[in-house]
């Protein structure tokens, strides 16, 4: 199972006109993916960073129809004590993660999913925990 990050698809829901960002590798793979029929899911508050601050109420209703059939992997409060361990664990090793990044990473892990994002910061988290990551 691939969870997807709010970052692939913040470049993958962008106007087909931006051709460099449609083209990214994380966007091929998870085209792919869905090609394929790979089990995809997308972590709850993804979904909700993804719609946060869009412009028209339209906008917001295509891209929530856009995202309706990936499943949505829901926190409970077990997810939420595990990031929590996470945030803890990467800060006795220097490396500092926010309370969202450690959520996303926990559904993750919890689930036993591999996590398809080009944000860096998940490196580093996945050097002090059992996080998995999507190749692209």
């Amino acid at each position: 199972m691939i969870a997807v990050d709010t970052s692939v698809l913040s470049l993958a829901l962008r106007r087909r006109g931006k051709r460099e960002l449609a083209e990214h590798p994380a966007v091929v793979r998870l085209r792919r993916a869905i090609q394929e029929g790979e089990a995809l899911v997308v972590p709850g508050i993804c979904l909700q960073e993804i719609l946060s601050g869009v412009r028209t109420p339209e906008q917001f209703e295509r891209l929530a129809a856009g995202l309706a059939p990936f499943p949505v992997l829901l926190a409970s409060r077990a997810h939420h004590l595990a990031a929590a361990r996470m945030v803890n664990a990467c800060r006795k090793a220097g490396v500092a993660v926010g309370a969202v990044d450690a959520l996303i990473a926990a559904l993750t892990v919890e689930h036993r999913a591999r996590l398809l994002t080009t944000d860096e910061d998940f490196q580093r988290v996945r050097s002090h925990t059992t996080l998995r990551l999507e190749p692209w």
